[in-house]
């Protein structure tokens, strides 16, 4: 018998929105969906790899999850720590590191624990905060106490290095009525071949993007979505919450390159460093 999703979400944009909520989390309760729908997305993880070997680690991960980044960092030969807030993805990548040599189990350390407030002790050449991490951030409160965290955890002259998506006018501007279908696709948890599409919705003021994963199974059970919310920041409002956080050495790069970012940039990584 299939495993059928174990929770029901709100999909109400204004219920959704804070830190810490379903729209933040729900999409990190299946680690087995979240590992099948990003399997191929590895070009920000050589990136992060490329870094850390740079910086000689160790490296402190915001939003470690279950490893996708930070498995590949501690095989390369570097020290890692990892902060989530899911504690669904930190038990999966607990199993994940029990299947791997001894060598990279020493190399990689996690902590479950709020990315605004856990303060471990120790400082960092490497900060990053990979995959739109900060894009669960909804306030300018919730980005300042990550800021000063940040801070808190660099070495003198160390990098933080993060990368968010930006803001694109067709997914802001798009009906929340509409459905826009993807390929069928059999979900690794409940084993159902399912219809897949996603619905849009924008709050222009709040800058948060709620996307509506939803799943129909073809077997004629009942179908499930799975919220997931983005605050929305623009290039030019990250430059001066990073400067008047106490941010210097900004530099803004194009889809993991060291292509400057320009108006045809999907993701932009920021290098900058505590002054």
């Amino acid at each position: 018998m299939a495993k059928k999703p174990a929770h029901r979400f709100t999909d109400d944009i204004d219920e959704l929105g804070r830190a810490g909520d379903e729209g933040a989390l729900a999409h990190y309760l299946d680690p087995a969906y979240y590992t099948k729908t990003y399997k191929e997305r590895r070009h920000d993880v050589e990136y992060y790899v490329r870094q850390s070997r740079l910086s000689g680690g160790p490296v402190l991960e915001y939003g470690i999850g279950n490893g996708r980044v930070a498995l590949p960092i501690a095989r390369a030969g570097i020290e890692v720590f990892g902060v989530d807030l899911s504690r669904a993805m930190l038990d999966d990548l607990e199993a994940r590191l029990e299947k791997e040599p001894k060598q990279v189990r020493a190399r990689l350390g996690f902590q479950h624990g709020d990315m605004r407030s856990l303060a471990l002790g120790r400082r960092f050449p490497l900060v990053i905060a990979p995959f739109n991490c900060i894009l669960h951030l909804y306030e300018r409160s919730d980005v300042e106490q990550f800021f000063q965290r940040v801070r808190e955890h660099l070495e003198p002259g160390g990098r933080f290095v993060f990368d968010f998506s930006l803001p694109q006018p067709a997914d802001l501007s798009r009906d929340p009525e509409k459905n826009y279908g993807a390929p069928r696709l059999r979900h690794p948890t409940t084993g159902q071949l399912c219809r897949y599409a996603e619905r849009f919705e924008y709050d222009a003021f709040r800058q948060v993007l709620l996307v509506r994963m939803e799943f129909t199974p073809e077997d004629g059970s009942d179908s499930f979505v799975v919220p997931l919310t983005h605050r929305q920041f623009f290039p030019r409002e990250m430059e001066a919450l990073l400067h008047y956080n106490g941010f210097i050495d900004l530099a803004f790069s194009a889809d993991f390159s060291d292509q400057p970012a320009d108006r045809h940039t999907d993701s932009v990584v920021v290098s900058c460093r505590s002054r």
